[in-house]
């Protein structure tokens, strides 16, 4: 898996007084849970865009000032109410020998049949969550949509690997193609019309037996 590294200083205060004069010089609080004592630390807000602000998933590798590295994975992140601004972030300590949890991104590939016909895709799981050891993460589950048929679906099943455990039933649909309301409106006009169409035609060749059947009455 990717890793995003985040430079940032140790923080010797962590009172509330000391907290808010982080946040007013541009600032975001931060502890690193899991080692032997929660790591304070604080960081530029713009250090956490390539973290925060995507759907990939990445590991992290906390860089303090006195070259202290720490390998780390966001674990939950507090934003104001009102702007929206970076409050708070945790992160929990990775070691390599020690499985922990996250959630993965799903990403799909591939043109499907189903949708072409004139289907409706249904992405049901856009993250999944798994337990792994750090170094068995994978970026992101690549699935192919290009056989998927309308009534077609992909569960966790055919995601399973050897290297990391899915934390969902088996059966979970991840994604799937179902039939559009409007797909089958068409196709009910389409039959309407066929059925007007050769009623019409019965119509056209009943039209010149009926005018010879009243010629021949006239001449008797």
């Amino acid at each position: 898996m990717k890793s995003i590294t985040i430079k940032g200083s140790e923080r010797e205060s962590v009172g509330k007084k000391a907290t808010k004069a982080l946040r007013n010089a541009g600032k975001v609080p931060c502890v690193v849970y899991g080692g032997e004592k929660p790591l304070h630390f604080a960081a530029d807000e713009l250090a956490f865009r390539d973290l925060v602000y995507t759907p990939n998933a990445h590991t992290v590798v906390v860089e303090l000032e006195d070259g202290k590295k720490v390998n780390a994975i966001m674990q939950d992140i507090q934003f104001h109410p009102v702007t929206d601004n970076i409050l708070h972030i945790d992160f929990y300590q990775l070691f390599e020998d020690k499985e922990l949890t996250m959630k993965i991104p799903v990403r799909l590939h591939g043109n499907s049949p189903g949708v072409r016909n004139g289907g409706r895709l249904l992405f049901r799981k856009r993250k999944l969550a798994i337990r792994a050891l750090p170094g068995n993460l994978p970026d992101f589950f690549d699935v192919d949509i290009s056989t998927l048929k309308i009534g077609d679906n992909i569960t966790v099943e055919s995601l399973l690997n050897d290297k990391f455990t899915i934390l969902h039933p088996d059966t979970t649909v991840v994604v799937q193609v179902k039939m559009a309301r409007a797909a089958v409106v068409v196709e009910e006009e389409g039959e309407d019309e066929e059925l007007e169409g050769a009623e019409a035609a019965a119509e056209g060749e009943a039209a010149p037996a009926e005018a010879a059947e009243a010629a021949a009455e006239e001449k008797e």
